[in-house]
């Protein structure tokens, strides 16, 4: 353990285990079915239609145990049992997330990687923690349960089923599907139905005896069980109405009765496609026929619709304290109790407060309609049934599910973060609720225009850098917004921009051009030049061109963005300033180091004065101006930097996240232009790995530190490792990136002075002059890239012996870097001792390119 590390207090409990009923019932025959297969280490499924004796197979080294049946059976309840007895038997970590959206598994798994320290944790991004806590299950001896509840994909569970090495963890899980896929991997499947009459009369029985109303459980208790098709949810709206109505059970079947008589209307018996659903609806009805009589019965109606939009897992305490909700349109009240399914009920618009919000959903719980605690997970303060869910949205009157979705999605965009990337666990429970409430509002989030909650979504996956969720997104919201929209809506060129980002993240940068270029060219035709999304389209489009090494290209149009941000916007706007920095990169990627050097040191002091010292863009303004000072020969300038802005990043953001990684592949690049060459190998071998592990073998970034630690490795005399990595990374240039790519002949010049240290000289010349033609082809007689190919094939020509073409050369670099670098710079220092020697004693072989 380190100096800076706290030790994990075991045990460490992850999410929110349900609260089991006040009368829940053990179910011994799907218990010993469940013990037995995690008894002998087997994996096991609880489904349906199945045998147990034939689904029993070998299992993975993790007993991995998903139950599966209809909903409103009581999966849940019994995964929660299993998960309460595993805290209290002395397990060491149990971990319960909703499965029913990946990305909330995703997030738990990365919350559950922090608070056991799991090695590889970045605290940045979701999908390499979660990996790096799948990779800590594998390998320890501590004892664990997962519960994955509500599995509603297998696919995209399919990478992030636990396991364990070691024998010591188990997982479970709950799901509705019968999909084969769920029973790969060893897994059997147990099937889940509803409880038996005897169990079904004694959780009403006991249930009410709980509450000192045992006089309620009739000798019609077996009857109204069996009416409520032995069905634990229907049981359970049944026990809490009987509860606070003091009604026996003889007179709740009564109603029961006759309001199920009246339901083929709303839900015919075809429609039930679960079997379940009629029952669900009915003591629904009839619970909020109850709650209608209560001074805050609207305002718990108008709750209880919203919540049945929202993911069923969770929805945020403060999503009730909102204005969107609080000033909401509610239905009234009705006159009478025995009012028609279909009759029109007069609204009323009135604000309410925080307090009458609290008693509409404590109204809702005590009918068991709802589960609302605040005080423990403010996050998924009220969670709802699936099945209950579907029924009030059923319920809804048709005319009225259009105000419902919107009113929701209203209040998730009024508590939603921004920037949301600090506060990861509220945005992944807020995209799964957008997520949920997109599947069931249907086109209701589309008039008469897309809803600012899709925006925020996605968006909020761009800064979660969750590359791939991230491009399909927005790809769908493209399709939707051309659709019903249409190709010129501002909203599709926003969402088109949008998909661009992504592929950009994600390393495709030809695509996101291909877009980009296509927005602008809308944008200009329908805004103007000088609207700030104009202006935005252009500014993108050349940090893509700036990725593809288009440099002039993105200059032209950066230094044009830069002049009308300063006109419109003044010059200490943050969109002036992001500006300034993109020129900046751009004139350095250039070769004009010292033009970026005064435009980010001006850029840096205002960030500085502006946001303070620790603030994200300030550590980016402080990183570039190392860069530049790198570029420029300042490398202990650079170096104070980089160890700065490194330590503030891991200070910060954790020693994984994606910036603190650059932050060390920069504070590498500048200890080997020091001649610190082990420090720089050490580092990079890390960032490697981390880059493979977080973003794969192929991605830009990934290529780039193979790149760099070659290139430490070849200074440090390892050429035969240093040739082995640059001949992967330029066929992986070539493939990817094409030819004349700037990145791919940087490869190429990089395994030339490789194959030359390694006396392949014939090899490194043929490299080197094929380089040098398209710098000069691409970039110009000047570039420094130019300059230094022109250096690069001088050494190769001398050790040939080409003596005079060597000096001709290298007599025209010192020229252009005397003129363009100064007599002081170090490369223009390197070029003039070198050749200096070449011209007296001839004893330059053996140097290394420059």
């Amino acid at each position: 353990m380190t100096q800076n590390e706290v030790p994990v207090g075991w045990p460490v409990v992850v999410g929110t285990v349900p609260v089991l009923a006040s009368a829940f019932q053990p179910r011994e025959v799907l218990r010993q079915a469940v013990d037995e297969a995690r008894g002998h280490g087997r994996s096991v499924v609880l489904a349906s239609d199945t045998p147990h004796d034939e689904q029993l197979r070998s299992g993975t080294r993790a007993s991995v145990q998903v139950m599966s049946g209809g909903g409103g059976v009581g999966k849940s309840q019994l995964a929660a049992s299993y998960a309460r007895e595993a805290v209290e038997g002395g397990a060491d970590l149990v971990v319960w997330t909703s499965a029913n959206d990946i990305q909330q598994v995703l997030t738990v798994y990365a919350q559950a990687a922090a608070l056991v320290q799991a090695p590889g944790l970045t605290g940045g991004d979701l999908e390499a923690d979660a990996r790096a806590f799948l990779s800590w299950l594998a390998a320890t001896d501590r004892r664990w349960l997962v519960v994955l509840d509500d599995i509603t994909d297998p696919d995209a569970i399919e990478p992030w089923w636990p396991d364990s090495q070691r024998g010591n963890g188990w997982a479970l899980a709950t799901t509705r599907l019968k999909d084969p896929r769920l029973t790969g991997g060893g897994r059997a499947r147990i099937d889940v139905d509803v409880y038996t009459p005897a169990e079904a009369t004694g959780y009403l029985t006991a249930r009410l005896a709980h509450d000192r109303k045992a006089h309620l459980a009739d000798h019609r208790a077996p009857a109204l069980a069996e009416a409520l098709g032995y069905l634990p949810l229907a049981l359970g709206h049944a026990a809490a109405y009987m509860l606070r109505e003091n009604a026996s059970c003889s007179a709740y079947l009564e109603q029961f009765t006759g309001r199920a008589t009246r339901l083929d209307e709303l839900l015919p018996q075809w429609a039930d496609t679960e079997r379940y659903g009629r029952q669900v609806t009915t003591t629904l009805l009839l619970a909020l026929d109850a709650t209608d009589q209560d001074p805050h019965g609207p305002l718990a109606r108008a709750a209880l619709r919203i919540a049945a939009y929202l993911d069923p897992a969770g929805q945020p305490a403060a999503l009730w304290a909102t204005t969107a909700f609080l000033t909401q349109q509610q239905p009234a009240a009705p006159a009478r109790r025995t009012l028609t399914l279909h009759r029109r009920r007069r609204s009323a618009t009135r604000t309410v407060t925080g307090d009458e919000a609290v008693a509409a959903l404590r109204l809702l719980d005590r009918y068991g309609l709802i589960t609302y605690d605040s005080a423990t997970d403010h996050l998924r303060a009220v969670r709802i049934h699936a099945l209950t869910a579907r029924a009030v949205r059923e319920t809804i009157p048709q005319g009225q599910q259009p105000a419902t979705a919107v009113t929701a999605a209203d209040a998730l965009v009024e508590i939603w973060p921004d920037p949301d990337h600090t506060q990861r666990e509220l945005a992944s429970t807020l995209r799964t609720n957008t997520d949920s409430l997109t599947t069931h509002a249907g086109e209701s989030l589309w008039t008469p225009d897309a809803h600012p909650v899709l925006y925020h979504a996605g968006v909020s996956l761009l800064n979660a850098h969750l590359h791939s969720a991230s491009s399909t997104y927005w790809e769908h919201m493209v399709s939707d917004c051309e659709r019903l929209l249409g190709n010129e809506h501002p909203h599709t060129l926003t969402a088109r921009a949008n998909l661009a980002t992504s592929y950009r993240q994600a390393g495709r940068t030809n695509d996101a051009i291909e877009i980009e270029e296509h927005v602008l060219a809308e944008y200009e035709r329908l805004l103007g030049n000088e609207h700030p999304h104009t202006l935005t389209a252009r500014a993108n489009l050349a940090t893509s061109y700036w990725q593809a090494g288009r440099t002039n290209d993105a200059i032209e149009i950066e230094e044009h963005v830069l002049a009308e941000y300063e006109r419109l916007l003044g010059n200490e706007h943050p969109h002036t300033l992001t500006a300034r920095g993109d020129l900046a990169a751009s004139y350095r990627q250039a070769g004009r180091t010292n033009d970026a050097i005064e435009i980010e040191e001006h850029v840096l002091a205002e960030y500085e004065r502006l946001l303070g010292n620790e603030h994200p863009h300030t550590l980016t303004a402080r990183a570039n101006l190392a860069t530049s000072y790198r570029q420029a020969g300042r490398t202990n300038d650079a170096i104070e930097i980089e160890e700065h802005v490194l330590a503030e990043y891991e200070r910060l953001l954790g020693n994984e996240h994606p910036h603190t990684l650059t932050a060390r592949g920069d504070l590498a690049a500048s200890y080997r232009q020091a001649g610190r060459t082990n420090d720089a190998i050490e580092i990079e071998e890390h960032v490697l790995a981390e880059r493979e592990r977080l973003l794969g073998n192929e991605h830009p970034d990934t290529l780039t530190a193979r790149g760099d630690l070659a290139a430490s490795y070849r200074q440090a005399g390892r050429t035969n490792d240093a040739i082995e990595i640059e001949e992967h990374v330029l066929a992986e240039r070539e493939r990817l990136l094409g030819n004349e790519h700037p990145d791919t002949l940087t490869a190429r010049a990089n395994l030339a002075a490789s194959y030359w240290q390694a006396g392949r000289t014939n090899d490194a010349i043929e490299i080197e002059e094929h380089v040098l033609a398209e710098r000069e082809r691409l970039l110009g007689n000047e570039h420094p890239h130019t300059l230094t190919a022109r250096a690069n094939l001088a050494f190769s020509y001398w050790q040939a012996g080409r003596i005079n073409d060597a000096i001709n050369l290298l007599e025209h670099v010192l020229a252009e870097r005397e003129r363009l670098l100064g007599n002081e710079h170090p490369a223009t220092r390197s070029a003039r001792d070198v050749l200096s020697r070449w011209r007296s004693a001839g004893d330059g072989l053996g140097e290394s390119p420059l």
